[in-house]
């Protein structure tokens, strides 16, 4: 009988008693280590190192960020967990054994041991953009609360740091300890460049520790530079639902994500890495052209519809690009970044004809309000880069920094504004006129304050979206 047939007979059985089926006779060895397990790792890398053609020879143990349950709960099922891809014409529902530690990341012990151990070759980030800590030079901001309070722990040895950055370095430092050799770290989330600021954040972080530790990670540690892409909405009760309705079982854990997927990598893997590429990963040269189509057209439409469309009443991404405000918004957007980006080998037109067909997939709930967050960082890397590029060939960059003037506007709005800047947005939003909208611009990109002829731009295209098109 074939699992999905034992399943349905064994009605709504818990996954756990399907472990035995579900999972190949033996468990991969741990030769990834990831940091920040949640429902994009899900769908995405660990979707991919699943389907490649040596995965039993590459298990990942992934570790949770601020919080225990994902661990927990994806522990109770063996690691083992479904992925619905939703389009539609329908869904279709797969097993992915590739995770076969989960754990909660608090246990930097845990961390640091598989760090350490020579059979560890990658490690992989989501941790989120604003995780980085990086000030607009690039550099650490060894300043910031987190970070002084990790560094201070490191150095007086009396506990555990609490970042990402703070977990990896000593992590790195008992590999180095155990002269465990060199291996890849390989960042994930939607940064310009991201295995450049990876590395900034990680060596910024040692050497504020142990000068040593950070020439050895500079001679030991390559950092990775990946595109990502999966539209990966948040799982809800009806999801879990829904695959207890289709495969017989109950998963506490599924992720539901859009037939669609694509991962770009450049960089070197000098302990090895498991062959993605089976499962469509692309290795490039070089790979900037790549990021910046994805963070202007897809992440960079993504805020402007999270912003707007809240502005206008709507709670996902499907609702906002059919209001005609909102969908001329990011044709426009896109026409500046198109501009900005090589003509050819990218195929914009035909990427820019996707997205619409993705974005507008209603059975995939994408809601705004989790795209908004940390949009003091977000508009670094989607709206200002175009801005930059248009303004410098002579033109306004309207459509760019009419996605920062939404975002303004947001931020007065929005109940709670969930932000790493949250303390400085509010209070810039005390002020008034042109010193609000100033104030505002600087902690996105100060040179642009700076910028008389832009602050009146943005300010001239506050409340472009003040108007609601729905009911609230």
């Amino acid at each position: 009988m074939s699992i999905e047939l034992q399943a349905k007979a064994e009605s709504a059985v818990e996954f756990p008693r399907l472990n035995r089926a579900l999972r190949p006779s033996a468990k991969a060895p741990v030769r990834i280590v990831h940091l920040g397990l949640g429902a994009f790792h899900r769908s995405h890398q660990a979707w991919y190192t699943h389907q490649a053609g040596d995965a039993a020879d590459w298990g990942i143990a992934a570790f949770t960020g601020r919080r225990p349950d994902a661990a927990l709960a994806l522990a109770e099922q063996d690691g083992l967990y479904t992925v619905v891809e939703r389009g539609d014409a329908g869904d279709s529902f797969a097993t992915v054994s590739s995770i076969v530690e989960a754990v909660d990341g608090a246990d930097v012990g845990r961390l640091t041991a598989l760090v350490a151990a020579p059979a560890t070759a990658v490690i992989t980030l989501t941790i989120t953009e604003a995780a980085y800590r990086l000030r607009a030079d690039g550099s650490l901001d060894t300043g910031a609360a987190d970070v002084a309070a990790d560094l201070a722990l490191l150095a007086s040895g009396g506990g555990y740091p609490t970042t990402p950055l703070g977990r990896l370095v000593l992590a790195l430092a008992a590999r180095r300890a155990a002269g465990a050799g060199p291996l890849a770290v390989v960042c994930c989330d939607n940064l310009s460049n991201n295995g450049t600021v990876a590395h900034n954040a990680v060596v910024g972080m040692a050497g504020a520790w142990d000068a040593g530790l950070a020439s050895w990670i500079e001679a030991n540690a390559s950092f990775v530079s990946t595109s990502v892409d999966r539209i990966t909405p948040r799982t809800t009760g009806a999801d879990v639902e829904a695959v207890q309705a289709a495969c017989g079982y109950r998963d506490s854990s599924p992720v539901v994500a859009e037939p669609f997927s694509n991962w770009v990598l450049s960089g070197d893997f000098p302990a090895g890495r498991p062959r993605w590429e089976d499962a469509g990963a692309v290795f490039v040269a070089d790979i900037e052209p790549y990021e910046n189509r994805k963070l202007w057209l897809l992440n960079g439409a993504h805020s402007l519809l999270a912003y707007a469309g809240q502005l206008r009443g709507h709670t996902t991404v499907a609702e906002a690009l059919a209001d005609p405000l909102c969908r001329d918004a990011v044709e426009r957007f896109w026409d500046e970044a198109e501009a900005n980006l090589p003509a050819g080998e990218l195929g914009i037109p035909a990427y820019r004809a996707a997205l619409l067909d993705r974005f507008s997939n209603a059975r995939i709930a994408h809601h705004l309000a989790q795209i908004a967050m940390d949009g003091s960082t977000k508009l670094r890397m989607r709206a200002v880069p175009v801005l930059r590029a248009e303004r410098a060939q002579g033109r306004t960059g309207a459509a760019a920094a009419r996605m920062i003037a939404a975002w303004m506007d947001h931020t007065t709005t929005a109940d709670e504004l969930s932000d790493p800047l949250a303390g400085e947005v509010a209070a810039a939003n005390r002020l008034t006129g042109t010193e609000r909208i100033r104030a505002l611009l600087a902690l996105v990109d100060p040179s642009l304050a700076a910028d008389g002829p832009v602050v009146e731009l943005v300010e001239d295209l506050c409340g472009t979206f003040g108007e609601r098109a729905v009911s609230p």
